[in-house]
């Protein structure tokens, strides 16, 4: 089972996230930090862009680099989950167009254990540019 540690930080709205290998991330509402809905966007684009890149390696495509933007529109009301999540990769290196919409297409769809989850409350929608370099 995975498990973190959080403790208070700087102050009661800010806090140090640790998990159990030792890696430390600071979370907060207090402006001064990554808020917790926003290291869920994190959290998409991490595990998605580890798929993507493992499955254009498999394919033998050449990426050198990888940029991606997530943006989500919440709920109004209370609990405001995220209900739409756009995620945009730019893919950098020699990779065929084909190739790349076949691996955002798997890890969104089939893979990304955290798009996976969100989509039972979102719809999340993947776009993707290649940028040869």
């Amino acid at each position: 089972m995975n498990s973190i540690t959080l403790k208070t930080n700087k102050n009661l709205n800010n806090y140090m996230c640790t998990n159990a290998k030792g890696h430390t991330i600071i979370l907060g509402n207090d402006g001064n930090s990554v808020g917790p809905m926003e290291s869920v966007l994190m959290a998409i684009a991490s595990c998605s862009t580890i798929d993507i890149v493992m499955i254009l390696e498999k394919m033998k495509q050449q990426i050198v680099d990888i940029e991606v933007t997530v943006g989500g529109e919440r709920a109004a009301e209370i609990p405001k989950v995220y209900k739409k999540i756009k995620v945009h990769y730019k893919l950098y290196g020699k990779i065929k167009e084909k190739k790349a919409e076949q691996a955002v297409n798997s890890s969104i769809e089939k893979y990304c254990s955290v798009a996976l989850m969100i989509n039972k409350t979102a719809e999340i929608t993947a776009s993707f540019e290649v940028i040869e370099s």
